[in-house]
């Protein structure tokens, strides 16, 4: 079984685009769920994956030294609201399948699948 998704992107025109960890408006984003940040480049890769009160996980994340240090290959983030009692599941199955740059310490929790923001 996989849990179906809604990945958030940012509002553009004439079609939505992924945000920019840096240039994200956070002050309204009221979600709490999971949460990917990546590069983009030749060759994009996950950077770090997380959960919890998004706008306040991104705040801390935009001055974390370890995620910065991918900042010109430029950082995107994608968010989706998932209920406190699926999280870590959804956080461990997105730690294993995308191997993140950033992080290694993710709950010890049976990982439940979920649809990629990418397909």
């Amino acid at each position: 079984m996989e849990l179906k998704l809604s990945w958030m992107k940012c509002k553009g025109s004439p079609n939505a685009v992924w945000c920019g960890l840096l240039m994200v408006n956070l002050s309204d984003l009221e979600t709490e769920g999971v949460y990917i940040v990546w590069h983009g480049g030749e060759k994009p890769r996950v950077v770090y994956v997380g959960q919890g009160v998004v706008a306040d996980r991104l705040t801390q994340h935009r001055k974390d030294k370890r995620i910065l240090a991918y900042k010109e290959q430029v950082l995107y983030v994608t968010w989706a609201a998932v209920g406190a009692s699926y999280r870590d599941g959804v956080e461990r199955y997105l730690a294993d399948y995308w191997n993140p740059l950033v992080g290694e310490a993710h709950p010890d929790a049976t990982p439940i699948a979920v649809n990629s923001p990418w397909s």
